[in-house]
């Protein structure tokens, strides 16, 4: 299973910097790899910012999320590592990555993980 990559994330000059606002990101249909079975696990990944100087572009963001189908990693994993490389692209005043997967076997599951202190 191949490892994804921040590389593949863009961003683009935030317009309003001296105005902390929040950014939500909606992402519907993420899907990664279950590393004990290799089964799909589906989920709803939301990302919300306050940015600072660099906001991500998202047609850059679906090719790195979709990086993940082929992904075999716990959903405490990847939320953090998603977490980790978007800060790393960005350098956000604050951040918070949700994801909520399907349910599987009658247990649904979410992660929620921050960077920063929303203001």
């Amino acid at each position: 299973m191949s490892e994804p990559t921040r590389d593949l994330l863009e961003t683009f000059e935030n317009p309003y910097p001296q105005r902390p606002y929040v950014i939500d990101t909606i992402c519907p249909e993420f899907t990664s790899l279950c590393p004990m079975t290799g089964q799909p696990d589906f989920g709803e990944i939301t990302i919300s910012y306050i940015p600072d100087q660099l906001c991500f572009e998202l047609k850059s963001l679906k090719m790195y999320l979709q990086q993940y189908r082929n992904h075999g990693a716990f959903y405490e994993r990847v939320t953090n590592t998603i977490l980790d490389d978007l800060v790393a692209a960005t350098h956000p005043r604050w951040m918070q990555i949700t994801a909520a997967f399907t349910p599987r076997g009658g247990i649904r599951t979410t992660v929620i993980v921050e960077h920063g202190t929303r203001p």
